[in-house]
């Protein structure tokens, strides 16, 4: 099981520490279906996750729909026939927080 999902987020505020390149090296290694990817100069974490169809998608997205609100952290999702991409990151300091490594391994577990 991955450490990652035994944690829980905290909240995250302006001016938080953003990960270090210690920790994402050690979490990108617990997560090896994700990607880091720049978008408007802000580092987040990226999957695609694939299913049969439509309904399976938006089932999914459900899914991690709960999930986010349940830890009160949220991510971008677009569903499309036969996948869902999931992006993580920290609005608030603009990077990825230690935050969004664990709700990147809470995804994969859905």
């Amino acid at each position: 099981m991955n450490q990652l999902t035994n944690k829980t987020c905290v909240a995250c505020r302006v001016g938080a520490p953003l990960a270090t390149e210690e920790e994402i090296n050690e979490f990108m290694q617990q997560l090896p279906h994700w990607s880091i990817v720049e978008e408007n100069e802000v580092k987040r974490l990226k999957r695609v996750f694939t299913v049969n169809n439509f309904k399976d998608a938006v089932a999914f997205t459900q899914k991690v729909a709960v999930l986010s609100e349940d830890e009160n952290h949220h991510p971008a999702i677009l569903t499309e026939w036969g996948k869902v991409t999931v992006c993580w990151w920290s609005h608030k300091i603009k990077g990825l927080h230690v935050n969004d490594f664990i709700m990147a391994a809470k995804t994969d577990q859905l």
